[in-house]
């Protein structure tokens, strides 16, 4: 059967796909610990700028896998932490359905662009349990109200209200998905990776921090920054009118 994840480098781009179709990328024990794996290379990998995590069939992920098999070495906490955690950007190709954890899986990438066909749902009330780790994950992108009426209702909903409810960055015509997902790693690719890490990290922060802890975080964090070797080359790009080293346009 292969592995349930592959992981294809291409000019800074590290692609994970999920290739279980047949049981719609259901997250098994082995399909999870196969993703964070991957992400664990990607992390490593110095070839790596941004990850992309997308799916092979019409489901994205149906969410947890119902027929059993163990939560495996990492767990679906573990996994979402990999993703929150993960110190380069990680772009959601949504090319089918997601529910249940699928859509846990889906919001906790940085940015996602979802096929339009694409349907979403919390459908746990409905098998009697509820959408409690993923929660962690959506919590923090939906409002309250938008969160009560999708947890409660189990309602499936277009792509079109998940981004509406902030679970997805934007929708797209499936013909226009890989443009779309382009884009968007083309812009990332423009971000010195050490700023693009650092920023990231200021999503994750910040908004847990004191007013006064979060003053003294960034500003360390702003000094050390300001004096790195990407801040150095990027300033220098700036004043000599050119792309920086880590630009594509410089390749």
């Amino acid at each position: 059967m292969g592995e349930p994840t592959t992981y294809e480098l291409e000019g800074g781009v590290a692609t994970i796909t999920l290739r279980r179709p047949e049981e719609r990328n259901a997250l098994s024990a082995e399909l999870v610990d196969s993703l964070a794996g991957h992400l664990d290379r990607a992390a490593d990998d110095e070839g790596c700028r941004v990850v992309v995590l997308t799916n092979e069939g019409t489901t994205f992920s149906a969410g947890a896998d119902l027929k059993g098999g163990g939560i495996g070495r990492v767990g679906l906490a573990g996994l979402l932490r990999a993703i929150l955690d993960h110190d380069k950007p990680v772009v959601g190709r949504i090319a089918g359905h997601c529910m249940g954890g699928g859509v846990g899986l889906a919001a906790a990438c940085d940015l996602s662009v979802a096929a339009a066909d694409a349907r979403f749902g919390f459908t746990e009330v409905r098998v009697g349990v509820a959408p409690a780790i993923i929660s962690v994950v959506c919590l923090a992108k939906m409002r309250r109200g938008d969160a009560l009426e999708l947890f409660l209702s189990g309602e499936r909903v277009s792509a079109a209200r998940a981004c509406e409810v902030g679970l997805v960055t934007t929708t797209v015509d499936r013909d226009g998905l890989d443009e779309a997902v382009g884009r968007v790693v083309g812009q990332l690719l423009r971000g010195a990776p050490g700023a693009l890490a650092a920023a990231k990290a200021l999503v994750g922060t910040v908004p847990a921090l004191g007013r006064d802890e979060a003053f003294e975080w960034t500003s360390r964090l702003s000094a050390e920054l300001f004096s790195s070797e990407e801040a150095r080359e990027g300033m220098a790009a700036f004043r000599e009118k050119r792309p920086p080293a880590w630009s594509p346009e410089e390749r």
